[in-house]
């Protein structure tokens, strides 16, 4: 996930002041396997605005199969629509293309995950990662 210049680290089309409080009412739901809030472990991949009207939301979760992926996706949608009330209709896909790893993370998802757990996650990753690779 790349982070852009203003450090959102997911794609938009909307201006600065709305991704501000886009980020701000994601960071106010939780995962419910990991208890940090889903834009701070990069679950937000992409919020745009269509021409149509149409808001669409792509976001992954931290493991395929999540019992709660509808229920999640359903409070992201709502979430996102109470920012952006001109969208007309809102998509939310859950996006498994690209399975979601702790380096997805923000550097403030980071520090709250050692903060919980007592180690780096993303460290542990990489580590395997490359163990894996040998």
């Amino acid at each position: 996930m790349e982070q852009s210049g203003n450090g959102v680290v997911f794609k938009t089309n909307l201006p600065p002041e709305k991704v501000k409080q886009l980020v701000e009412i994601l960071r106010n739901i939780y995962d419910p396997e990991i208890p940090i809030n889903v834009y701070d472990l990069g679950l937000i991949r992409e919020i745009t605005l269509g021409e149509d009207g149409t808001l669409k939301i792509v976001m992954t979760l931290t493991a395929v199969g999540c019992p709660v992926s509808s229920s999640l996706a359903n409070e992201v949608g709502l979430a996102v629509q109470s920012v952006v009330p001109e969208a007309k209709d809102v998509e939310v896909d859950v996006d498994f293309e690209r399975p979601w790893d702790p380096t997805q993370m923000t550097p403030e998802g980071r520090e709250m995950f050692k903060a919980i757990y007592g180690y780096d996650i993303v460290e542990q990753y990489l580590k395997q990662q490359q163990e894996l690779a040998q």
